[in-house]
């Protein structure tokens, strides 16, 4: 597997333009992400009370989107970005885990997209 580990303050554009060149050469082992893919969106879809931030940072990385950040003024807000598409939320605080509004919203917005 090839891990690639980027800056928090690396340009969103590089950011996207690195992960569409991955995708394109299919070096990531296919079987391993779909696995972990289907197992979040699993447990997504079965409205759970404790899904947390960092599991949902996986599964939407898993659809190739990657955190753009507000700065340092943004606050709680953050953008979850795959080329033109954002998906937009407030990280949870001062627990890590996902409002039940926030399960359902997230739900209909990738069953939009055709993700789910």
């Amino acid at each position: 597997m090839v891990w690639l580990f980027l800056a928090h303050d690396t340009p969103l554009d590089l950011r996207l333009k690195i992960v569409a060149f991955f995708s394109d050469l299919d070096i990531l082992y296919r079987g391993d992400i779909l696995s972990r893919k289907d197992k979040l969106a699993e447990r997504l879809l079965s409205r759970p009370t404790d899904f947390t931030f960092d599991e949902l940072t996986s599964l939407l990385g898993c659809f190739g989107y990657v955190i753009a950040g507000a700065g340092k003024t943004g606050g709680s807000r953050v953008a979850f970005v795959n080329e033109d598409d954002y998906i937009r939320l407030h990280k949870p605080h001062p627990r890590n885990v996902l409002k039940q509004y926030q399960i359902d919203g997230l739900i209909a917005a990738l069953t939009e997209r055709g993700l789910l």
